[in-house]
């Protein structure tokens, strides 16, 4: 049984499922999102959080982890292995001993840890009063453009589901809710924006200094075809001049990654890109901070933890549109490149590359002055807590 989170009984219990959660990191922003929320919930929540018992790509299981509830905060956290039906017919069996106020599911494809889920809701096996869903991006243009008759098929089932549901989306940004109402703009779509953003990820308000020597560009994330880490790739042939590339990230897809060393290997000898391998949560804004400039062509993102990571370690961000950042990076944050073609990202590069060591400090001056205005204008509402706070209002 799930550990008692308080003497008391609690006001609203909540259930928290998502794929990959801590000791985990290898799916990026959102671990980072959900350990963010259960932090900062009220005090009155009892939080229960359902993830898999294994990091992002990962074939082994956390050890001694798999099966067990464990105590992380007030919340307990289970891990699921998703191929044990003991372990699916016991926390089942558990889950629906307790009274669920609120079920939040953290994807909208995850075919475990929300299909699951929101099935077990409908047939009433696993009663909840109300849902609420975090897309985390997968409905952006260049995200649905992925898969995408796979993905049209599925949105036709999830349209008559959300039909019947007492759903809200969780959502960071305007842009995102856009989407989501394109994606559902027959049903009536209840939204709540919160943008979640770790604090912890704020190491320093002071900018680092500037280094000197070759240009030096820099990918930190997951290694995969919505990054659009090749265009970055084949855009570096159009640079002219030296400059230095390094990426840090999981090989979530190595397939794509296959294709992306064969582009390395085809670049010109005056550009350097070497893989880094795999990062550490805490150490990413201080690498961000080694660096003159962060590429990511990013096919679309909710919200994108690793730019607001950058941007706190004074690294300026050359970005695509499809993220919530844009108005920040057009502050003064880095630039935004709305041609997602080699061509037009390699010279935005070449100028980066061509810049002085000056230009290079102002333009991290800028990009770390750019973030704190930012921050210093966020709501950082609980978004349990706001949801909770409408369901008992329309209770």
């Amino acid at each position: 049984m799930a550990p008692e989170m308080q003497a008391q009984q609690p006001v609203s219990r909540v259930l928290v499922t998502c794929a990959n959660f801590e000791p985990g990191f290898r799916g990026g922003g959102p671990v980072r999102s959900v350990s963010q929320i259960i932090d900062s919930a009220p005090t009155n929540l009892d939080l229960l959080l359902v993830t898999r018992d294994r990091d992002c790509g990962s074939r082994e299981p956390y050890p001694e982890l798999s099966g067990r509830w464990i105590l992380r905060g007030r919340a307990a956290v289970f891990y699921l292995d998703t191929r044990s039906a003991v372990q699916w017919l016991r926390l089942t069996v558990e889950l629906r001993r307790k009274r669920i106020t609120l079920m939040y599911l953290n994807s909208l494809w995850e075919p475990y840890f929300s299909l699951v889920p929101l099935i077990l809701s409908a047939l009433r096996i696993l009663p909840v009063q109300a849902v609420l869903l975090a897309p985390r991006g997968e409905l952006s243009i260049g995200a649905l453009s992925l898969k995408a008759r796979k993905k049209r098929w599925f949105l036709r089932v999830w349209r008559r589901l959300v039909s019947h549901m007492n759903l809200t989306w969780h959502v960071s940004s305007e842009m995102e809710a856009a989407e989501i109402r394109a994606a559902f703009p027959s049903a009536n779509v209840r939204i709540c924006i919160s943008n979640d953003f770790p604090v912890a990820a704020l190491t320093s308000t002071e900018a680092p200094q500037l280094h000197h020597g070759l240009p030096k560009f820099v990918y930190i994330g997951r290694i995969s075809p919505k990054k659009n880490l090749h265009v970055t790739i084949d855009a570096l042939a159009v640079v002219p001049t030296p400059a230095t590339f390094d990426i840090y990230g999981s090989l979530e897809d190595r397939k794509y990654w296959s294709t992306c060393k064969q582009k390395i290997a085809a670049l010109p000898d005056h550009i350097s890109v070497t893989y880094r391998g795999e990062l550490a949560p805490n150490r990413v804004v201080s690498t961000f901070g080694l660096y003159d400039a962060f590429v990511f062509p990013t096919l679309g993102e909710n919200f994108g933890h690793v730019i607001a990571e950058s941007l706190a370690s004074s690294c300026p961000v050359i970005c695509s549109d499809q993220t919530p950042w844009t108005p920040v990076l057009e502050a003064g944050g880095g630039q935004v490149v709305r041609d997602l073609t080699p061509a037009a990202l390699g010279a935005v590069l070449a100028r980066w590359a061509a810049m002085s060591s000056a230009e290079i400090a102002i333009a991290r001056a800028a990009a770390h002055a750019a973030f704190f205005e930012w921050f210093g204008q966020q709501d950082r509402s609980n978004v349990l807590d706001l949801v909770l706070r409408r369901i008992s209002a329309d209770q």
